[in-house]
């Protein structure tokens, strides 16, 4: 029933849970106008970027240990091994990951997840599909989710401490797209279908899958006919003489 009301001239095959997805999306979407953007900008206030900095290198050095993780598992040793030392130089020179210690000593980050994981083992990423607070996702995104959790050292802390990491790392997540989010209202015509075909071009990018840009249909010089060529100077006729610059 719900792959049967997904129609139109937006309508996309990756998508066939549309009306549900643009339910969820619409929630996810006033949530995060009214409560999550006035905590980022409140945050941004009053916080100084130094210590905003430093708390997102924290949360980056705690991500790379499940960077380190997949990259592992999908047989990637050199970046496997670059996020390992990526880990232990910010831990112990970098005051826990408070400081980026690793990146300018030449060290790059390699952002993984468990459903690029599964996508490199090739399982299909399934229809797209908009998670309750999560966002964007897929079917195997989404199963991915749950070993992501397990991969995170937080999960293993008190419940106290590990809602309160949990916690910082959204209100610092979000300040950082702060300007994402102004770009996308400027740029969207159709939020949702923005965000979706952005996600699944990435993901697809990401695994190394050739992507096209999606056709909205909005091309004014699609239709337009090539300029007329000039007419060629008969055979012998001396060119035009070119301006003098004035001395």
């Amino acid at each position: 029933m719900l792959a049967g009301c997904a129609t139109g001239p937006q309508a996309s095959p990756d998508d066939p849970l549309e009306p549900m997805n643009r339910a969820i999306f619409t929630v996810n979407d006033k949530l995060d106008e009214y409560v999550a953007v006035p905590v980022a900008k409140g945050y941004k206030a009053v916080t100084p970027e130094p210590v905003r900095t430093a708390v997102s290198n924290f949360y980056s050095n705690l991500a790379d240990i499940g960077n380190f993780a997949n990259n592992l598992l999908q047989g990637k040793g050199v970046a496997a091994a670059e996020s390992f030392m990526r880990v232990a130089m910010n831990s112990v020179l970098g005051l826990g990951g408070l400081i980026d210690i690793a990146t300018p000593a030449g060290l790059p980050k390699h952002s993984q997840d468990f459903g690029l994981t599964l996508g490199t083992w090739g399982v299909p990423s399934g229809p797209y599909l908009v998670l309750p607070l999560f966002g964007p996702s897929s079917f195997r995104d989404g199963a991915g989710l749950y070993v992501n959790f397990w991969f995170d050292p937080t999960t293993y802390a008190e419940p106290a401490v590990r809602n309160s990491v949990y916690g910082m790392n959204v209100v610092d997540v979000r300040t950082n797209l702060l300007g994402a989010t102004d770009l996308l209202k400027l740029a969207a015509l159709d939020k949702y279908a923005f965000v979706r075909d952005a996600y699944l071009q990435r993901r697809r990018y990401l695994l190394g899958e050739n992507t096209a840009l999606p056709d909205y249909g909005d091309d004014e010089d699609a239709g337009a006919e090539p300029a007329p060529a000039a007419p060629a100077a008969p055979a012998g006729t001396p060119a035009p003489a070119q301006p003098q610059a004035p001395r």
